[in-house]
């Protein structure tokens, strides 16, 4: 099985800590735990991507250490990248420390000591997070290159931190649902995301492989074109224009996929006007407004795109979520 949870609500609240301590102990990374919180709230899901592990982790106020003796009785190999959802963190490594918040990304080796520190205001929740676990030998980034980011504070609200947050945070959601095959091939992505963030950071951009720089344009072009969709612009040769290249390039990194640039802006313009229109906040606003807000300035063709997407018009749909629930479902494809 891909994916396994657990936390910590069933048990006593005397036994809480201990399992969680021996849970996380465990990992990938033997950590030393301790924590002064009374009861300890916490929960922990892990999903296997082939040789990454990613974890979603939530916690109250504790202090986790990988001592020089856990190092010295087993060292992975591996890279830890955080991405922190919620409460305020601090991570040490070496001469540096990082100070955490939401928003934010951190990186530590399993190779060497590290401390990290999770607060606890009175009112919070505690403290979440992602954890990818990634085997150092699998990182196209030189050692040398990434020791000047450990331990340091990487934004996740812009560039590839951002694209790969969005991607982290969707895969954590959708974990429960994914066979071991989707797994895998998930795997694959996280990976070439995490290394274009990685190599942003340090530098190292030059340094991918082809492949992967591949990949990290596709993840960059599908976050623009999510961006830029009330644009009425918006076309490959804008998408091609705004990446640095030519419109034959474009639709060659397409010709693996399940559709072109062009059907993919107008199936992303579609599904937010479908969740527009079935969006109580939004009833004040017309069917027109609604399209041109989504870049599709002309009424008629939206109506048609709609109907030959959806099987019923705007209007019609916009309706029966008024009264029941949304009518329509995807067609399998468009035309």
């Amino acid at each position: 099985m891909a994916y396994t949870y657990f936390d910590t609500a069933g048990l006593p609240q005397e036994e809480q800590f201990t399992w969680w301590r021996e849970a996380v102990g465990r990992g990938v990374a033997p950590v030393h735990i301790t924590s002064d919180a009374a009861g300890f709230d916490g929960s922990i899901g892990t999903l296997s991507l082939g040789r990454l592990h990613l974890t979603t982790m939530c916690f109250p106020e504790l202090c986790s250490e990988r001592t020089p003796a856990l190092v010295r009785r087993s060292d992975p190999e591996s890279y830890e990248l955080a991405l922190i959802l919620g409460g305020s963190m601090a991570v040490s490594q070496g001469r540096s420390e990082a100070r955490l918040g939401a928003g934010d990304f951190a990186i530590w080796s399993s190779s060497s000591p590290y401390r990290g520190v999770a607060g606890c205001e009175p009112g919070d929740d505690g403290s979440r997070a992602i954890v990818l676990n990634l085997p150092r030998a699998l990182v196209p980034v030189p050692e040398a290159k990434l020791r000047a980011v450990l331990a340091c504070t990487l934004s996740a609200t812009n560039g590839m931190g951002r694209i790969l947050a969005q991607y982290l945070v969707s895969v954590a959601r959708e974990a429960p649902e994914l066979s071991e095959q989707d797994s895998v091939r998930l795997g694959v992505t996280s990976l070439d995301l995490a290394a274009g963030f990685l190599a942003e950071q340090a530098d190292a951009a030059a340094r991918l492989p082809a492949e992967t720089r591949q990949q990290l344009l596709l993840a960059r072009i599908d976050v623009f074109l999510q961006d830029n969709l009330a644009d009425p612009r918006l076309d490959p040769a804008a998408v091609a224009a705004h990446h640095h290249i030519s419109v034959r390039q474009l639709h060659q990194l397409f010709r693996d996929h399940d559709e072109t640039v062009a059907a993919s802006i107008r199936r992303r313009r579609l599904e937010a006007c479908r969740a527009d229109l079935a969006d109580p906040a939004l009833r004040h606003v017309s069917v027109r407004d609604i399209a041109r807000r989504r870049g599709m300035d002309s009424p008629e063709s939206f109506s048609r795109a709609f109907r030959a997407a959806y099987g019923v018009t705007p209007g019609e749909h916009r309706r029966a979520a008024v009264a029941s629930g949304p009518l329509c479902t995807p067609r399998t494809s468009l035309p």
